[in-house]
Order: structure tokens, then C-alpha cells, then sequence
């Protein structure tokens, strides 16, 4: 997320993003790589190479209409979306990498209904790495937190979370992660780092197949190849080293 005051210079917001999801990949178990993590394949000062691989227009999200999302649930994502990811010169905003869409996609399929989830209860007060003890599926969960955090953005500044200008937006957000806004029904800091930042990782490095990182935009800026990046013998043997298809990653959809 941006800084809501004193910003930096653009071309130290766009290092500092850099940084911030070369980071975030790095704790992500959304990129299979063994023995080390995506960001290790970037050698020091090689992000120049990886800024130059990325197309100078890159592909945008062509995918439109909700499967989970109403029009005003949508409104709050794609908010969100375009708040945590921002646009840049080299990569398209949240919603234009689709990262709305993969999260409407992961809660309407089987996580979102609680597939193989035991839903009968009774639903007590667990040990915090029980984690949340909800009679809700996931999409349940999502969708009252997403009301939850509109009611809290009206009550505080007198407008729904969409509405707010970007830097109030950010200042809000960060406080309701740090425990600082009270929900009336359910903890917001456990609904926003438990459930809605987990899925905006996984947006950002799934494989495009499955709606978000498209045009592979967050691989490229990473230097992480896809899917050829399971075969251990190249971990092995690119470790530390640049990986030759780094450039070019490629999706499940390409060995389909």
C-alpha cells in the first residue's frame, strides 16, 4: 500500500512496490520454487533486466462480470485492488492485472462455498492458531467483512470505502489491518489479514489460468519463470544464477 502522507519521489514509490512484492513472493507459498525463494533469482542490480523484459504495454484484464461479487461488493474490490496494487509505468492497476477477479473466481468455487469444511458446529472461542471458529464459508465470511468495513468507512468519514480519496482510503485500510477499527459483528484486522490479504498474494503470483497476474506481469517483475521453475534440477542448477526463461514464464495454460 501507498504511504496516505508524505510520499516519496515516483521513482522511489516504484522501487519501494518493487521491493514490497518481491517480499511479498518471497513469504507467498503460492510459488513452488525448493530451495530458495523467486526473489532469489534475481541477482543484485538485475532489476533493470527484469523492468526491461516486461512489455511496454502490458497485457490488461479482458474478463468482465462477477460470479460472487454484487455491484457493490465489486465496487469495495476493485477499490481495494487498485489501492494495494497501483498503477505504475511498467504494470497496470489491481483490477487491470485481474487481481478482482481471481478473488471473486476463489470464492464462488469450492474454497469460497467450504468445500470438505465441517460446518455443523458447535463453533466456540479457539486458540488463535485454531484460527476463525465461524459458522460462515469463506465467501460468507468475505462478503460480511466487506460490509462490515463499508459500515465502519461510512461511520468514520462519512462515505462508503469506494468513495474515499486514495490517501484516506490507504490511512483507513492501514489502521483496520492493525486492529485500530472496530467491526460491530466480527474483528476486522482478523477478516482483513486472515482472509482478504492472503487472497490479494495469491492473485498476484497464481498462475494466470486461474483469472489474476495476467500477461504473467508480477512473474516478469520478479524474475520468476512459471511453471518450468518446478523441476528441481533447474533450481538446482540456476540457484543464485538468472534462469534463462525468466523473461518468458510460462502458465499452466502453455503446457496444456
Amino acid at each position: 500500500m501507498t504511504a496516505p502522507v508524505d510520499l516519496p519521489p515516483a521513482n522511489e514509490q516504484q522501487t519501494s512496490r518493487r521491493l514490497f512484492l518481491k517480499q511479498l513472493a518471497a513469504a507467498s507459498g503460492s510459488l513452488p520454487l525448493a530451495g530458495g525463494s523467486a526473489a532469489a533469482l534475481l541477482l543484485p542490480g538485475q532489476d533493470a533486466l527484469a523492468a526491461n523484459s516486461a512489455s511496454a504495454s502490458p497485457p490488461i484484464n479482458t474478463v468482465y462480470g462477477y460470479a460472487s461479487f454484487s455491484p457493490d461488493e465489486a465496487a469495495f474490490v476493485e477499490a481495494l485492488v487498485n489501492l494495494m496494487c497501483p498503477a505504475d509505468p511498467l504494470t497496470p492497476n489491481g483490477v487491470d492485472c485481474g487481481l478482482a477477479i481471481y478473488i471473486d473466481r476463489q470464492l464462488a468455487g469450492s474454497f469460497g462455498q467450504g468445500a470438505k469444511r465441517y460446518m455443523a458446529g458447535p463453533f466456540l472461542q479457539g486458540a488463535p492458531q485454531s484460527g476463525p471458529q465461524l459458522p460462515l464459508t469463506p465467501e460468507q465470511y468475505f462478503k460480511a467483512g466487506v460490509a462490515e468495513a463499508d459500515r465502519a468507512a461510512l461511520r468514520l468519514h462519512g462515505q462508503l470505502f469506494d468513495a474515499l480519496a486514495p490517501a484516506q482510503a490507504d490511512a483507513f485500510l492501514q489502521r483496520l489491518a492493525g486492529g485500530a477499527v472496530d467491526g460491530e459483528q466480527l474483528a476486522l484486522d482478523h477478516w482483513f489479514n486472515d482472509l482478504v490479504y492472503p487472497l490479494f498474494t495469491e492473485a498476484c503470483f497464481a498462475d494466470p489460468l486461474y483469472g489474476g497476474n495476467v500477461g504473467m506481469v508480477f512473474w516478469k517483475m520478479i524474475g520468476y519463470p512459471g511453471l518450468p521453475a518446478t523441476h528441481a534440477l533447474d533450481v538446482v542448477n540456476y540457484l543464485g544464477k538468472p534462469y534463462p526463461g525468466r523473461a518468458t514464464p510460462k502458465s499452466i495454460a502453455d503446457f496444456s
